[in-house]
């Protein structure tokens, strides 16, 4: 008796791990499938994504050389750059009659380029205007901490003066209360310098306002996953 209770005892102990074996393999097989599903929808996601950039950059582009609007536009990361020469007079954040000028043109070809353009228009999550300084202003007058700051506040109000410029001059308000919940202003001083081919600071291209495009994080791929997990 004793032997054949051992014996039963085993065979159940077999069929419970090879149970738990065949679990294990599928609940590989499920996060293997559900990896590799994540990885193509993104992958395809960010070609979209990407072409829709690229579309819109080739268009705005097109429509600042039309209106001689100096810009510098780079659609691999979605970022406009503008020569505070074009908006500001020296170490000053109140717009030129220039510059206002300049944004009167610049704004509404801006805007169109991107809420005229379907998918970027749903998935654009923020627009960042950044304002930049060069290293050399208020050099001299101040400690190295106190320029820093002098120039993140001249860098910010400079940018806080183009947001506001655009939430208020003439476009398409059709998408104001989109743009409204999209734009975020940043000061950013001189920490991010354009340098010369010879590794030296170009000063005058260094003092800018970039306005930069942030996709959404999530595609609409990844939210049909998430809610495919959440189900079950």
């Amino acid at each position: 008796m004793f032997i054949k209770r051992k014996s039963s005892e085993t065979q159940e102990n077999n069929i419970f791990w090879v149970t738990m074996t065949d679990l294990m393999t599928a609940l590989v097989l499920v996060f293997i499938v559900l990896f590799f599903y994540t990885y193509i929808s993104s992958y395809y996601e960010k070609i979209e994504r990407t072409s829709a950039q690229h579309a819109a950059s080739e268009v705005l582009e097109k429509t600042l050389q039309q209106k001689h609007l100096d810009a510098v536009v780079d659609s691999s990361a979605g970022v406009v750059k503008i020569s505070d020469l074009e908006l500001f007079d020296l170490n000053s954040y109140e717009l030129s009659p220039k510059g206002k000028q300049y944004l009167l043109s610049f704004v509404p070809a801006y805007l169109d380029s991107l809420f005229s353009n379907e998918y970027l228009s749903n998935h654009i999550d923020k627009i960042i205007i950044q304002g930049h300084t060069d290293s050399q202003t208020y050099k001299g007058e101040f400690s190295d901490d106190e320029q820093y700051m002098k120039n993140m506040e001249l860098s910010l109000k400079r940018a806080y003066t183009v947001a506001n410029f655009i939430t208020n001059t003439p476009y398409n308000k059709v998408n104001g209360d989109k743009l409204r919940k999209m734009i975020i202003v940043e000061g950013a001083s001189f920490s991010s310098p354009v340098m010369t081919t010879q590794g030296k600071e170009d000063f005058a291209k260094s003092r800018r306002v970039e306005l930069k495009i942030v996709m959404k994080e999530q595609s609409k791929y990844k939210d049909i996953l998430e809610r495919k997990i959440g189900s079950k």
